[in-house]
């Protein structure tokens, strides 16, 4: 039982890995072709940088509470 299990799970994993690339490239193809892409990267980039600098702040914040 346990091995026919992890051959399904192996298959599906093997499935899904194949149909979610083929759908993103299309997918990014027609937002490239669209000029949409750089929206996404111009806001994917803003919250990494956000997040980025909320870390910061929050290392900083915590290195002076060690001091005290």
């Amino acid at each position: 039982m346990y091995k026919s299990n992890k051959f399904f799970l192996l298959l599906f994993a093997l499935f899904a890995s194949y149909f979610s690339q083929a759908q993103g490239e299309t997918m990014a193809n027609t937002m490239r072709s669209n000029g949409k892409i750089y929206v996404v990267v111009a806001v994917l980039t803003t919250i990494l940088v956000g997040l980025i600098a909320y870390l910061v702040r929050l290392d900083k914040k915590i290195s002076k509470l060690e001091k005290e």
